[in-house]
This record gives structure tokens, C-alpha cells and sequence, in this order.
């Protein structure tokens, strides 16, 4: 179900919210304070090492007619995405390094390699999503208008279909993510300005034309009589791209814990009440730096929420910071293994397919009211000696 009061859903007082937004905006001082070298030298190898794997992809394809050849290339050339769009290209435009000031991998520059433009995209996913994230009505992240995700969104016969939507979205992602800023719905019910709908299919038809000029002719032709196995790999490598990034950013999104709102939640929303939904409303999966690289750091995904423009190699000393403000205050900090959070999506994809007459309300409760108040130790706003973040919080990246 939706919620429309997250300081009744967490059973905090007036204070005590003000007190954790007071916290969270000190975390993001002290980050932004300490950026520095080590975190320009960070992006730059990173940029390097994505760099590397698509050249080493594309000359590996030049063999693609012998299977070994064709299956190295792939992968390289599927991990040199993946690693464009989730770790360099998201973050970039989130404007994480827009404080180093290089105009390369700036906010306002970077185009990334995919099918939807990175205007459209900063406006569906930085603007609307970061600041109405979970909030029915206004999120289209929640179902990308495909998909019913809440009890709250009104179930139609279109529904039984949503495990195919599902597997089709998961394959042909970008092609999702790429008129996800068009609001289907704003069009379906004639509310869209035909003027502004004109200059965005227009935007997205001209990078649809590059990308598939760039991987289905270009890329191919230079390889010669390889052309069909080169142009397989091109298809293959941005499917295992789409797979991908559709599994991380749902994981982020839709296992059990993360809740939902209602419209009454954005009412007079203070900036505090805005980090609780944020900490609330996302999910975070545990693995090694590998797996945290290949997903942009999306494995942090409240701590993503929480501060979306700090760089991304923050994020783990960040959320050690995050879990301690949770367990003091007895805020749900939802966490798991990946294989765990994706098998609870699928299990609300099909689910949520039938009429909620037909299947059992398994919403996340609230979490249970707290008993007394906080300590001296704990006290808002208070930093004493075993509460001062430490140099060891930063060893973990």
C-alpha cells in the first residue's frame, strides 16, 4: 500500500526528523569538502578501463567468424556498456563530477551510449524520479508505464500480460528507457504539448539513427566479410546491456521494503521529510567492489538517492555513515543479496499481474513505534566520541 505521512510511518517526532536531515546534510559537506584527487583519478580509470574493453571488443570482432572469437568480443564489447552507461554515463549526468570542472565528462556534455537522449533522460530520471521517487501519480519509474508495481495502481485485464511486458522490457530496455520521457499517459489522455512531443520524437529519432548506424552498419562493415557475425555481437552485447541495467535498477526500486507514497506525502514536504522518503522509498543488494562497479554503485541505491550528484566511488564509505543514522533512529535500511531483491521483484511482478482480490497484501508494515527516546549517545544532532565517523568507515572502498 501507499503512504501519505512519512513521519507517521516511522514513528519520529518533529525533531527527530529535522535531526537526521541535519546529519545527512553534514555527510554531504564533509564529502563534498574531501573531494579530490583520488576521486578524479577514480573516473579517469574507470573511463580508461571502459575504453580499453570496447577497442579490445571491437578488434576481437574483426575474428568474429570463429565462435571463440565471436564470444570474447561480445563479452568485452557487453562489459565496456555496461560500464558507459552505468558507472560513467548515469553518474556523469547526474553531475557527480561537474565540481572538477572538466568539460569531458561534464553534466552538460555527455551523451551516452544508448537509444535515449541525455536531455530527455536528465529530465525523466534526474529531475522526476530523484525528487518524486515512489510517489504514486508522479513517479514513472514505478512500472515505467508498463508494469503494475503497487497494490495502489488499478489493476486491468492488460495486467494477466505483465510477465511478457517484463521479459520484453528486461531485453529491449533502452528502447523503454528511451520514451520514458515522452509520458505515454500525458499522450493517451491528450494532456502532452504537441509542440514539445514533436521536438522529443525528433531528439530520439536522431539518436536512434547513430546508435544504429554506429552498431549495426558502421561497426560491422569495417569488419568485412565478418559483417553478420560482427553485427550479431553488436545486437548481443547491447541485449546483455539492456538485462543488465534493467536487473539493477528494479532491484533498487521494487523488493520488499521499498515503499511507496501518496500524492499527500508531497504536501508541505520538508527537505528532511524528503531524505526519509528517499531512505525509504530505495533498496540497496550487497557484493564486491566488481559487482558494485559493473552497476554504477547502484548497489547503493539509498545512498544514490540520498545524495545523487556526490561521486559514485563515495558511496560505500557513505553508507556506513547512513546505517548507523537508521539503526539510531529505527529507520528500515533495506539490504540483501542481488540473486534475493531480484527474485523478490519478479515475485511482485507476478503477483501484482492478478486483481488484488486474488492475492494476499504483503506490503512492507511500518516499522514498529519506538520505545522511549533516545539516549544521551544518541541524542539528535549530537557527534560524541562513539558517534564521530572514523577514518576506518573510509577503508571499505
Amino acid at each position: 500500500m501507499a503512504y501519505s505521512d512519512v513521519r507517521e510511518y516511522t514513528h519520529l517526532t518533529d525533531d527527530e526528523v529535522e535531526a537526521i536531515g541535519r546529519e545527512l546534510d553534514e555527510i554531504r559537506a564533509e564529502v563534498e569538502a574531501s573531494r579530490g584527487q583520488a576521486d578524479r583519478d577514480y573516473v579517469l580509470r574507470v573511463i580508461a578501463l571502459q575504453r580499453r574493453l570496447a577497442v579490445a571488443g571491437r578488434i576481437t570482432l574483426f575474428a568474429s567468424m570463429f565462435p571463440p572469437a565471436w564470444l570474447l568480443g561480445t563479452a568485452l564489447l557487453s562489459s565496456a556498456k555496461i560500464l558507459e552507461n552505468m558507472e560513467i554515463g548515469h553518474n556523469t549526468m547526474h553531475g557527480q563530477w561537474d565540481w572538477m570542472n572538466d568539460p569531458e565528462i561534464h553534466s552538460s556534455n555527455w551523451e551516452w551510449d544508448t537509444t535515449q537522449p541525455a536531455e530527455q533522460w536528465k529530465h525523466s530520471h534526474n529531475y522526476i524520479h530523484h525528487q518524486f521517487t515512489n510517489v504514486l501519480g508522479h513517479d514513472n519509474d514505478v512500472g515505467y508505464g508498463i508494469l503494475r508495481m503497487s497494490r495502489d495502481q488499478k489493476w486491468t485485464p492488460y495486467n494477466l500480460g505483465q510477465p511478457v511486458y517484463n521479459a520484453l522490457l528486461a531485453l529491449f530496455f533502452e528502447w523503454g528507457v528511451a520514451l520514458h520521457d515522452l509520458d505515454i499517459e500525458a499522450i493517451r489522455t491528450g494532456k502532452k504539448d504537441p509542440k514539445l512531443l514533436k521536438k522529443q520524437l525528433k531528439q530520439i529519432g536522431d539518436k536512434v539513427g547513430k546508435q544504429a548506424l554506429k552498431d549495426y552498419l558502421v561497426y560491422p562493415a569495417l569488419t568485412g566479410p565478418a559483417f553478420f557475425h560482427t553485427l550479431s555481437a553488436n545486437f548481443t552485447s547491447n541485449i546483455v546491456r539492456n538485462v543488465w541495467a534493467y536487473m539493477i535498477i528494479f532491484c533498487g526500486h521494487f523488493p520488499d521494503g521499498a515503499v511507496h507514497f501518496s500524492e499527500e506525502e508531497l504536501e508541505d514536504e520538508t527537505r528532511a521529510e524528503w531524505y526519509l522518503r528517499q531512505m525509504l522509498g530505495s533498496a540497496n543488494f550487497e557484493g564486491g567492489k566488481l559487482l558494485h562497479l559493473m552497476s554504477g554503485q547502484l548497489g547503493y541505491q539509498i545512498e544514490h538517492h540520498l545524495f545523487p550528484d556526490l561521486p559514485s566511488n563515495r558511496y560505500a564509505e557513505v553508507s556506513v555513515k547512513v546505517k548507523d543514522i537508521c539503526e539510531r533512529y529505527g529507520i528500515p535500511y533495506t539490504t540483501g543479496p542481488l540473486h534475493r531483491q531480484y527474485g523478490q521483484v519478479i515475485r511482485t511482478i507476478m503477483k501484482l499481474s492478478l486483481p488484488n482480490r486474488r492475492t494476499k497484501d504483503d506490503a512492507t508494515p511500518p516499522p514498529p513505534a519506538r520505545k522511549g527516546r533516545l539516549s544521551d549517545e544518541e541524542r539528535p544532532g549530537r557527534r560524541s566520541e562513539l558517534g564521530r565517523w572514523t577514518n576506518a568507515a573510509a577503508s571499505v572502498v
